[in-house]
């Protein structure tokens, strides 16, 4: 697929999936005409960078953690940059509390949509008296 239409299916600019590619954390083909051919599977994959990215995880340390997230693997760290098992550890922190937020906001919009079924169940069971 050409860009435009990975950038449709992610909602990611074609910006920055050239960006993406420039770093190394997406990898597209090149046609004989020099276009980029964009892999089904990148679909997903761009997802992954994206969710990262918006956590607030820089490039550099974004490609040595997309591997684990496709398939589980040894993981070897090198060079650890001074600071980085903190800024990871908060930032899973921070997923961790936003998760339990949202888990909390799903269960009540299942409670409200129950107390709506209900709502419309009822004066249909008047009716029916």
């Amino acid at each position: 697929m050409r860009i435009g239409e990975l950038a449709e299916k992610t909602g990611v600019a074609p910006r920055m999936l050239r960006y993406y590619e420039a770093q190394g954390l997406i990898q597209p083909t090149r046609l004989p005409n020099g276009y980029r051919d964009y892999d089904d599977y990148l679909i997903e994959r761009v997802g992954k960078i994206r969710g990262l990215v918006d956590s607030g995880i820089p490039s550099r340390i974004i490609i040595d953690v997309l591997p684990c997230l496709d398939k589980q693997q040894a993981i070897i760290v090198r060079d650890v940059e001074p600071g980085l098992r903190d800024m990871l550890a908060e930032e899973r922190d921070r997923m961790a509390r936003k998760i339990d937020f949202l888990i909390q906001n799903r269960d009540a919009l299942t409670s409200y949509i129950a107390a709506v079924d209900a709502a419309v169940a009822e004066p249909q069971t008047a009716l029916a008296s």
